[in-house]
This record gives C-alpha cells, sequence and structure tokens, in this order.
C-alpha cells in the first residue's frame, strides 16, 4: 500500500477514539440511584473546560431526581478527563470554580460547622487532594490527627508538607484500603468528593465503616436541585462534564444516610453557596462563542490571526464576566436562602 494511503495517527483522532470507546460504559436504561426506568434528558455537552473531544450526556431520574452521567466514564475515562495536558489551555472560569471550591473561607466555614461536637481523636479527610482541608481544619482542632486519602499521589506530597499524617492512595471501596482503617476515625469529611466518584453510595458505606459508632460525616456536595442549573443550562459550572458523574438530591442523600442508622444533624445549603454561577457561566459562553484556542489534540493549529483576535477578544469581555461577578455577589444572600443555592452540607451523626 502506497505511504500515501496510511491511515496517521495524530492526538485529535487519537482522544477522540478514547472518548468514544473505551473510556465510556454501556449506556443505562435505570437510575443507578434508585432503578428506575423513567430518565429523561438533562443536557448534552462537550469537555467545555479542557476542549477534549467526547460528548457527554447527563440525565435525570424522574422518580427520585438522582442526575447521572450516561453513559459513565470507565475509570480509565476518568484519568483521560483529569489529565492536566501541557499546551492546553487555560480556563479561568474552571480554575475560578476550584478556587471557590476549595479556598480558605469555605475550608474555615466546613471545620467551623464541627466545632459544636467537640475536638475529634482522628480525622480522615476522603478526596483531600493536596490537604489543604486538613491543613485549615487543624487552626480549629490543634490536637486532632488528621489523614488524607487520595486517588493520587497528592495526598503523598502532602504528607511530606506535614498536612496529614498518614497518607493513603487510593479508594476507600478498595477493601485493601478500608479493612485497615475500619471504625478508626471519629469524623470523616468528603468535601465535594461524591460528584466524582462511580459509586456514591458505595462511597457513603465505605465512609461509614471506617468511622467509630457515634463518630460524624460531614459531606459537601453540589446541588443538582439548584434553580441555575435550569436557568444556566450547559454553562452551569456544577454539571462540570465530564468529571461529575453523579449530582445527588439533598433529599435522596439523607435518606441513604438515614436507612444507614445514621441521625442527620445538619442539612443546610446556606453556609456552603459558591457566588460564581452566572460569571462562570459568562466566561464560559464567551471563550466558547470565541475562535477556539489552540489545544495538544487538534490535528491542524488555528493561523496566527484567529489566535490573536481570540486573546483580543477575550481581554475585551473581561468588563461583562466582572458585572456577572458583581451580580453573583449582590444576589449571594437570596441564592442561600432559596433554591438558587449550588451546594450544601450534610452533617451525619453514626449510630452508636
Amino acid at each position: 500500500m502506497p505511504a500515501s494511503s496510511t491511515p496517521s495517527s495524530t492526538p485529535s483522532t487519537s482522544l477522540a477514539a478514547q472518548a468514544t470507546a473505551r473510556v465510556h460504559e454501556p449506556h443505562r436504561q435505570d437510575c443507578p440511584w434508585c432503578g428506575s426506568t423513567r430518565l429523561r434528558n438533562r443536557l448534552r455537552t462537550g469537555d467545555l473546560r479542557q476542549y477534549k473531544p467526547g460528548t457527554f450526556t447527563v440525565d435525570e431520574c424522574r422518580d427520585c431526581g438522582h442526575t447521572f452521567q450516561n453513559p459513565r466514564l470507565t475509570f480509565e475515562g476518568l484519568a483521560l478527563y483529569h489529565r492536566t495536558v501541557r499546551g492546553a489551555p487555560v480556563d479561568h472560569a474552571s480554575d475560578a470554580l476550584l478556587a471557590l471550591r476549595s479556598g480558605r473561607v469555605r475550608h474555615r466555614s466546613a471545620a467551623r460547622a464541627m466545632l459544636r461536637f467537640g475536638e475529634p481523636e482522628s480525622w480522615l479527610d476522603i478526596g483531600t487532594g493536596h490537604a489543604r482541608f486538613p491543613a485549615t481544619a487543624r487552626e480549629f482542632f490543634p490536637y486532632t490527627a488528621f489523614d488524607g486519602l487520595d486517588p493520587t499521589p497528592r495526598v503523598v506530597r502532602a504528607r511530606s508538607a506535614d498536612r496529614v499524617e498518614e497518607a493513603h492512595v487510593g479508594r476507600l471501596t478498595d477493601p485493601l484500603i478500608a479493612a485497615p482503617l475500619r471504625a478508626r476515625y471519629d469524623v470523616v469529611s468528603m468535601l465535594h468528593h461524591l460528584e466524582g466518584t462511580p459509586d456514591p453510595r458505595a462511597e457513603l458505606h465505605a465512609a461509614l465503616d471506617v468511622l467509630r459508632p457515634g463518630g460524624h460525616l460531614l459531606i459537601e456536595t453540589v446541588n443538582p436541585r439548584s434553580g441555575y442549573a435550569a436557568l444556566l443550562g450547559r454553562w452551569w459550572l456544577g454539571y462540570d462534564q465530564p468529571r461529575h458523574l453523579h449530582l445527588l438530591p439533598p433529599r435522596n442523600l439523607r435518606a441513604e444516610l438515614e436507612a444507614a442508622g445514621c441521625t442527620i444533624v445538619v442539612l443546610d445549603h446556606r453556609p456552603t453557596h459558591s457566588p460564581h454561577d452566572l460569571s462562570g457561566a459568562t466566561a464560559l459562553a464567551l471563550s466558547h462563542a470565541l475562535p477556539a484556542p489552540d489545544t495538544p489534540w487538534r490535528a491542524l493549529p488555528p493561523p496566527p490571526l484567529r489566535r490573536h483576535a481570540r486573546e483580543a477578544l477575550l481581554r475585551a469581555g473581561i468588563p461583562l464576566v466582572a458585572a456577572a461577578a458583581a451580580a453573583d455577589h449582590l444576589l449571594a444572600p437570596l441564592a442561600r436562602r432559596t433554591r438558587l443555592a449550588n451546594t450544601y452540607r450534610v452533617i451525619a451523626r453514626k449510630a452508636t
């Protein structure tokens, strides 16, 4: 066969093949939470943050309200879309979301919520990443032993930085990790962790297994019932496709914990709402309305004129994003007290 007729492999075709084949599980016809077959589509979208190839669908159960990616990414797919690639475009909207969600103010609020229960002896933070939350919580609980668990080696580096005493790499649903930790902790925290897990119900029960009787489980997660989700559609940052696999309505999370014998001490969205919905949606929509950026997975880079035009138009759009951010903060007091709230917190006490 002549060389000219041999198909060539490019980053874009390689990633596109991965995104449509190896990285997806089969499409589900039923709800992964309650088993109902009464599903409706909430949105179809691409990777708005990293511009990686692929189309992702989010469905909602009409019976229980559970919202989930369908078909779901496999572990390999999650690794692909979480991976940071050199040369990838920087999405300032998603960076702002991550800064708000994992910022010091949010961490202090979560730690302060646990003060009413006294100082625990031991605390495990699941999905801890660089363990910035344990480092902040130690200001309130100086005598508590904080450990961290994360699927990535970041937690090992966090231990080297003395943010945690023990570092566990992997998932709590792995019996090899969970068995030595059984009934070991007074507090287990899961801050914006359940959204990215393949099986949030299994994660919840694994977290309860490592809690001591009478211990507390602290959860913060995205609220799929937020009015902003309906208002902003695919531009709502809470969807964060394809990295968010499940969005749990508060009533489902409460019912599951109560069925496991827990007492719900706190279920509140007022202290956890992050005022970023309008500004994040504006930034994302603006970015995708302009000429597409250069990415490592494009077969051909855009011409210089298009790259320069994109940069100039992004700078020109900064006042529009700033105005949306101002509106976010003006509306925040109302959003925190209504269904516009985008995040909620649950504190549950395990039965003694």
